[in-house]
């Protein structure tokens, strides 16, 4: 199970990086790209974590897991809703202090003493038990902020749409979906983002390596569904749907 569900991950992740990177590369927008990065890193530990539960973890397998997925995907999914929501002027800024951060996650991770029994283990190894404070705080801090980043945004963006829909804006726009739609769209985003957070609720019911596999698959598959709706509105010509958009269904020659 925990390794089918870890592939059904790498799986969602790579079609949804596939999605984000057709999209920047018609429009070239900056969130766009960071998304593509962030869903890149996602499928990367999503992989990594496949291949620790179907053939046994190893010291560089977990490394790579807890470094791309522990620490660093988190952070660069929220460089995107920055980008999205406060403009370029801010994503740059935070994108050079996120570089920065990256680049020492990265160094810090793949020489960080481990202790305790990687080497052969069929269940996920438990970073506290793995590594020392360091690690662990980089993964606390980056995925922490980065969540509340991501959720806080796509609430706030729900919450503007829910709005619009009550007004004259609930009918669909020309060039984009309707008000409603995107409320919906911004809502899944939020309930993923709180399930890929929620896997130490499923522990201790599903156990361990199930609860977190289980938060793994469902909560990347709910943003992307969210991602489907804001890109596909119901009822819009085929030609327009296929038109590059960002997260608000605005088309991308528009300003955010």
């Amino acid at each position: 199970m925990v390794a089918g569900l870890a592939f059904l991950a790498t799986a969602v992740a790579t079609l949804f990086a596939e999605a984000t990177f057709k999209r920047w590369r018609q429009g070239r927008r900056p969130h766009e790209g960071v998304w593509t990065v962030a869903l890149g890193l996602f499928a990367l530990a999503s992989a990594a974590l496949a291949t620790g539960a179907s053939t046994g973890w190893d010291r560089g397998v977990f490394r790579v897991f807890y470094l791309l997925g522990a620490v660093l995907n988190v952070p660069w999914l929220a460089l995107g809703t920055v980008y999205l929501l406060f403009g370029e002027r801010a994503g740059r800024r935070v994108r050079v202090v996120l570089v920065f951060l990256s680049g020492l996650a990265a160094g810090v991770l793949l020489t960080a003493p481990m202790s305790g029994a990687v080497a052969g283990s069929a269940t996920i190894p438990v970073g506290k038990e793995v590594f020392g404070v360091f690690p662990r705080v980089l993964a606390g801090v980056g995925s922490g902020l980065g969540a509340v980043v991501v959720f806080g945004g796509a609430v706030w963006s729900a919450v503007r749409f829910a709005r619009a829909a009550r007004g004259r804006a609930a009918a669909p726009r020309a060039g984009g979906p309707s008000a409603g739609r995107m409320a919906a769209a911004n809502t899944l985003i939020a309930v993923g983002t709180l399930v890929l957070s929620g896997g130490g609720t499923l522990q201790g019911v599903l156990g361990h390596d199930e609860a977190f596999t289980v938060s793994l698959a469902t909560g990347i598959a709910v943003i992307y569904a969210g991602f489907l709706v804001a890109a596909h509105p119901a009822g819009t010509p085929a030609a327009e749907r296929t038109s590059p958009r960002d997260v608000t269904g605005r088309p991308v020659t528009s300003q955010v």
